[in-house]
C-alpha cells in the first residue's frame, strides 16, 4: 500500500510579511543614522570654529576682567600668596568714571548717525537697483560691492587725500565760507571726516539686505493700491516702506553694530576729540597695557552688540508676523 508523499512546508505569509518589516526597519533605522551624522559632518566645523574662535576667547576675556593688572602690564599673577586674586576693581572702574560712559555714548551716537546716514543715501539705490532691468541690475550690484575688492585701509588713506587741505574739496568748501564772511575750516581730522568715512565704509551693508526686500516685492500690491485711490507717496509709506522693514532691520545692526566698535577710521581720519570706544580698547591693550580694564570694556561692548542685534532680530520677526500673512483670512 503506497503511500503519498507529504507537502513541503511553505513559509507562511505573516512570516515573509515579518522579514520585509525588519528589512524596511533596518533600512529607515540606516537612512535616520546617516542623516544624522550628515548634519553633525555640515554643523560640526563650523560650530568647532566659534568655539575655538569666539567662545573660549570670550571666556578668557571674561575671567580676565576679574583679575589685577600686573606690574609692567598685563595680568598679574592668579594665585598670590596661596590666595585666588580675583576682584571687580575694572567693573568699579567703568561704572564709577563718567568719561569711559561719556566716550561710550559718544560711540553709540555715531553710530547711530552712521546708521540715519547709510539708510538715508542706500534706500533710494536699492530702490533703484531692484526696479533696474535685468540687464543693468547685476552691473549695479557690481558697483556697490566693488569697494570690497581694495583694502581697507586703503580706502581710508584715500579718504586723507580726498579731505586734505590742499584737495579740492576742501579749497572749494572753504572758498565758499570765506566768501559768506566765514572762517575756514578744517576737513581732516575731525569729526566730519570720521562720519563722512564711516558711512562710506558701511554704506554697502545697508545696501545689499535692501535690495534683498525690495526686490521680492509683488508689484501687483502697488497698481491695487493705485487702483483704489492711493497716490504715490502713499503706495511708498504703506506698503513699500513697510513690507521692506525687515531689510532695514538687518541692514541697521549690520551697520550700527561695526560702527560702534571700530577704531582705525577715529584713528586715522579723526582729530584728539574724536575717539571712541574702539579707540580706548586697543589703547588699554596696547599702550597702557590694563588687560582687566580693556576687558571690561570689551565685555561692555559685546553686550551691548548682542542686544542690539537681538533687538533688530525681534522686531524684524515682529513685523513679519502682521494679522494678513500670519493669521486666517477673515470674510
Amino acid at each position: 500500500m503506497s503511500t503519498a508523499s507529504a507537502p513541503s512546508p511553505q513559509p507562511s505569509r505573516r512570516t515573509a510579511g515579518r522579514g520585509s518589516e525588519t528589512r524596511s526597519g533596518e533600512q529607515v533605522r540606516g537612512r535616520s543614522l546617516l542623516a544624522r551624522w550628515g548634519k553633525w559632518l555640515v554643523s560640526g566645523p563650523p560650530l568647532l570654529y566659534l568655539l575655538v574662535f569666539f567662545a573660549a576667547p570670550t571666556l578668557i576675556m571674561v575671567l580676565a576682567s576679574f583679575r589685577t593688572p600686573g606690574e609692567f602690564g598685563g595680568l598679574a599673577p592668579l594665585i598670590e600668596e596661596g590666595k585666588l586674586d580675583l576682584n571687580i576693581d575694572s567693573y568699579a572702574r567703568f561704572f564709577t568714571e563718567s568719561i569711559y560712559a561719556e566716550i561710550f555714548l559718544k560711540s553709540v551716537w555715531y553710530a547711530l548717525l552712521t546708521t540715519l546716514c547709510c539708510l538715508t543715501l542706500a534706500y533710494p539705490l536699492a530702490v533703484l537697483i531692484a526696479r533696474a532691468g535685468k540687464r543693468y541690475r547685476n552691473v549695479l550690484l557690481l558697483l556697490v560691492i566693488l569697494p570690497f575688492w581694495s583694502n581697507f585701509l586703503i580706502r581710508i588713506y584715500a579718504w586723507m587725500i580726498i579731505l586734505g587741505p590742499q584737495a579740492a574739496l576742501a579749497r572749494g568748501v572753504n572758498g565758499i565760507l570765506t566768501a559768506l564772511g566765514h572762517e575756514p575750516v578744517p576737513l581732516l581730522f575731525s569729526s566730519f571726516a570720521v562720519l563722512v568715512c564711516l558711512v562710506y565704509v558701511h554704506l554697502p551693508f545697508m545696501v545689499l539686505p535692501l535690495y534683498a526686500n525690495l526686490e521680492k516685492h509683488d508689484q501687483a500690491l502697488l497698481d491695487a493700491a493705485q487702483d483704489l485711490g492711493a497716490n504715490r507717496w502713499q503706495r511708498f509709506w504703506r506698503i513699500t516702506f513697510v513690507l521692506s522693514l525687515p531689510g532695514v532691520y538687518a541692514g541697521a545692526a549690520l551697520v550700527f553694530i561695526p560702527a560702534l566698535g571700530i577704531f582705525a577710521i577715529p584713528d586715522i581720519l579723526g582729530g584728539p576729540d574724536d575717539s571712541l570706544i574702539g579707540n580706548v580698547i586697543k589703547q588699554q591693550f596696547l599702550e597702557t597695557r590694563d588687560w582687566p580694564f580693556g576687558s571690561v570694556l570689551s565685555i561692555v561692548l559685546t553686550v551691548a552688540a548682542l542686544v542690539l542685534a537681538g533687538s533688530a532680530a525681534w522686531m524684524g520677526r515682529r513685523n513679519l508676523g502682521t494679522p494678513s500673512s500670519s493669521g486666517p483670512s477673515r470674510a
